[in-house]
């Protein structure tokens, strides 16, 4: 004899609309690829934000010493049509605001950005590294 299974109809419908946002709606916003790199003297973090100007970028140290980026990205598209005589207006909006924790051998005073063809590259150079020569006379017995 094979178990029958009971099945709550309910349920699984409940779970699904719930996960697909209808219970849940999405903001409809996702953030920015990052890539980091690091070299022998610098980190550093690019950031893809499409159409982006620097007027829109804050990156900043935050009172615990972490990395603080804020970009706020204003778009308004235009189009009139000259044979019905109307405007219309589509604006979109998207604001991303992330803190990194920064390495430890990071220069925080030395930290630059700047932006380029949709892309904020944050440059932090890393602190240079003192080699101290061990001179020592050595006492012979």
């Amino acid at each position: 004899m094979l178990p029958v299974m009971f099945r709550n109809s309910w349920m699984p419908t409940l779970f699904e609309d719930f996960m697909n946002g209808e219970l849940m709606p999405r903001t409809g916003s996702t953030a920015p690829a990052v890539n980091v790199k690091e070299s022998e003297t610098d980190y550093t973090m690019e950031l893809a934000a499409p159409g982006i100007r620097k007027e829109f970028c804050r990156v900043n140290i935050n009172e615990d010493g972490n990395l603080a980026i804020a970009i706020e990205n204003k778009a308004e598209h235009k189009h009139e049509d000259m044979n019905h005589h109307y405007l219309r207006r589509e604006f979109s909006y998207s604001n991303y605001e992330q803190t990194y924790t920064l390495p430890d051998d990071v220069e925080r005073d030395k930290i630059s950005a700047k932006v380029e063809d949709g892309i904020l590259t944050v440059t932090m150079p890393k602190m240079v590294k003192e080699e101290k020569k061990l001179s020592k006379a050595i006492e012979v017995f």
